[in-house]
């Protein structure tokens, strides 16, 4: 292939010179537009996966495929932050709109269960973006001393630090070898059964009981309708294994995580047991980080007055379009930084009570915890050792080998 060409989803060679041409789906949306015609069910989504194949840029051994969820937050946030500062009007319609859209935008990947990495791009452009204006419009007017962006670089370096550590693996279940001979549709000698009361029952023949998975040696049995009522409950269908205690099956990433917490949109994984420590200093380095810019910021163009009171009463902040722009990224990065306050406020609690957010939700279903703090934490009390024994029990997290897992006393 030479540098715009490529293989489509159809496995067919490709041009990107051709990019709208042989394209049926947008052929016809195009001629009901004009006819005034509704498109028929599914037309769009057909017309969106042809765009997302086709949207490419050269490359040195074929062209490379843009994800779609990529692009916007490139665009979309320069543009909105410059327009917002013209106005204080249009500043305050763009800073309310936005996280709205944010919201819908997340209600519809999540009903859809899709992952996407539209909020992880936001996120990592948001931090370089400011990063880029506080340099090139904040330190310019000489109120910002050398050291103190010498600290906020710092803030920002820790951030992507542990930020890369929180992507890192959770805490996978290792996929027995049934399980990954299925998913690589090769030919295994197993058969699946299903029990009268609806369990599957998987016998895996020809094999050794022990079974080495990512250097984990493993057994595994089957799992029949004598086991006990515990077993078939922590049974997972998809993974083919049992979950441990605290385990969870994620939807998105089709994986069962050791002790799941939730699936974090913003790093595009799971927040488990072996990340959430990265997950909560990722936070916690991200406040600090947010809250020292917005008051170095404030300090420069709003001089005299606190920040608190500088961020809804700065009087000339839109005198210069340096000022507006500096000023519109301040309350940009505020609303960010309140919302994330608010899930490291959450996740604080949890981890007092030793509850996750995923036992929590589950709670919340069968109606068996209790709402304290006016309903901030849900105390399962299953595992609620105390304040102090609870923060010992995540701070050890991952620094121990995994206990054994159900599946292995199967």
């Amino acid at each position: 292939l030479c540098c715009c060409e490529y293989v489509d989803r159809r496995g067919e060679r490709n041009h990107l010179a051709a990019g709208c041409c042989d394209c049926p789906e947008l052929d016809r949306g195009c001629e009901r537009w004009l006819t005034c015609r509704s498109l028929p069910p599914g037309a769009l989504e057909r017309i969106a996966d042809t765009v997302a194949d086709r949207l490419r840029i050269p490359w040195l051994s074929g062209a490379v495929k843009v994800n779609v969820s990529l692009v916007p937050p490139l665009v979309l946030l320069p543009v909105l932050l410059h327009v917002a500062a013209l106005h204080f009007l249009l500043g305050l319609v763009i800073l309310t709109s936005l996280p709205a859209v944010v919201l819908w935008y997340y209600y519809l990947t999540h009903r859809r269960k899709e992952r996407t990495l539209f909020f992880l791009s936001l996120g990592l452009f948001s931090l370089g973006y400011m990063y880029y204006l506080f340099l090139q419009e904040v330190v310019p007017r000489g109120h910002v001393r050398y050291s103190q962006v010498v600290a906020l670089t710092c803030g920002l370096i820790l951030t992507l630090i542990a930020l890369s550590r929180a992507k890192k693996d959770p805490g996978y279940l290792p996929l027995p070898a049934s399980a990954e001979k299925s998913t690589r549709q090769d030919l295994p000698n197993k058969s699946v059964r299903g029990s009268s009361n609806g369990l599957h029952v998987v016998t895996v023949s020809g094999a050794a009981s022990g079974r080495a998975v990512n250097g984990e040696v493993k057994s595994y049995s089957r799992m029949s309708a004598e086991e006990p009522e515990s077993v078939k409950k922590d049974w997972c269908a998809k993974c083919q294994l049992v979950k441990p205690a605290r385990a969870g099956h994620c939807r998105l990433c089709g994986r069962c995580v050791r002790r799941l917490d939730h699936h974090c949109v913003w790093i595009n994984s799971c927040v488990g047991e072996q990340n959430h420590q990265a997950f909560i200093l990722a936070l916690s380095f991200f406040m600090l980080t947010a809250v020292y810019g917005i008051t170095l910021t404030l300090h420069t163009i709003c001089r005299g007055r606190t920040p608190f009171l500088a961020l809804f009463y700065c009087p000339g902040a839109y005198s210069d379009y340096s000022s507006a722009l500096s000023f519109t990224c301040v309350w940009y990065c505020a609303i960010v930084t309140a919302g994330m306050g608010y899930i490291l406020l959450i996740q604080l609690l949890n981890i007092s009570y030793n509850v996750t957010e995923r036992e929590a939700r589950l709670a919340l279903r069968d109606n068996t915890g209790r709402r304290l703090l006016g309903g901030l934490v849900i105390d399962t009390g299953q595992y609620n050792r105390g304040f102090l024994c609870n923060w010992g029990h995540f701070l050890s997290l991952g620094s121990s080998p995994p206990q054994r897992s159900a599946e292995d006393i199967v």
